[in-house]
């Protein structure tokens, strides 16, 4: 694992205190390093590090469209490849821009098989718009355009599974992490970028604003979302699962309580066959991925 010391992401951007999002930022950059051009889609990250004309970037950093970040990447890593550079090329993207509206440039340039990293920070729904639902809304969150209310419990779609279908375009380099275990994260960053081809990083990257939490919690939170199984860390390689990460499990109540957009499951009173079905989908993760430690009795 490798740190550079300079700080490549600067301070003085704009984002909320304790977003998710800008800290994984800043652990890109200290893993890539210097030799990085990072491409960003419109989106959190896009407006709160690049309001005009500031940055707090200090690498080469190309703003693209909603739905082309990975055409935009894609050209420019042909093009460093026929100058002979070797320049790593980075896309950070939300997951608006990676799950929904930017599918059909990413299924584009990982079939191609362009030498770039994508890096999807995934804080699971439209939050510089709006906090819109996305396709990578969890079941029963409650958004902007999936209220919770008389008639509704919040979304009521699964999670996408993006790492599946980047496996499935053959991808040699696909993995999970989230902000709250920083050595890992880092781990699988170098992973990607060194990977030849195109590699893909989606990171768990909680929003205080929209999922309604103090951002002191950001940490805590993102842990939850690992120990109760509803978020797993796990490795592809070549479409096999070859690392998951193992965890003492916890009931889904501690990390759903935690959150305004799940309050609607708890208030005015529990609700617990809706939760059943979130500790049923949690409880499927730990069965397929093996995540889960049995204490000794």
């Amino acid at each position: 694992m490798t740190v550079n010391s300079c700080e490549l992401f600067d301070c003085g951007h704009r984002a909320c205190a304790g977003c998710g999002a800008a800290l994984l930022a800043r652990l890109v950059l200290q893993s890539a390093g210097e030799n990085t051009i990072i491409i960003s889609s419109t989106g959190c990250m896009e407006v709160f590090s690049t309001p005009y004309p500031e940055t707090a970037w200090k690498v080469p950093w190309i703003h693209s469209l909603f739905e082309n970040a990975a055409a935009v990447a894609s050209g420019v890593s042909v093009s460093l490849k026929r100058q002979g550079r070797s320049e790593k090329v980075i896309v950070l993207a939300g997951d608006g821009a990676t799950f929904d509206i930017g599918m059909l440039c990413i299924s584009g340039a990982f079939e191609r098989g362009h030498d770039i990293t994508y890096i999807c920070y995934d804080n699971e729904a439209y939050m510089n718009t709006g906090i819109q639902r996305s396709g990578a809304t969890p079941y029963d969150a409650s958004t902007t355009t999936s209220p919770a209310g008389k008639c509704s419990y919040g979304n009521k779609r699964p999670k996408k599974n993006m790492p599946a279908i980047l496996a499935a375009h053959g991808s040699p380099y696909v993995a999970t992490a989230s902000v709250a275990y920083p050595p890992d994260l880092i781990q699988k960053i170098e992973k990607a970028i060194n990977t030849e081809g195109p590699s893909y990083l989606q990171v768990h990257a909680p929003c205080c604003t929209g999922w309604g939490f103090e951002g002191a919690k950001t940490m805590q939170i993102a842990k939850l979302a690992v120990e109760t199984g509803l978020w797993v860390n796990y490795e592809m390689v070549n479409g096999e699962v070859t690392k998951v990460k193992k965890v003492i499990r916890k009931p889904v109540d501690e990390y759903l309580k935690s959150q305004k957009r799940f309050r609607h499951l708890f208030k005015p009173k529990r609700n617990d066959d809706e939760i059943a079905k979130i500790q049923s989908d949690a409880d499927r993760n730990a069965e397929k991925f093996g995540i889960e430690i049995k204490l000794k009795k």
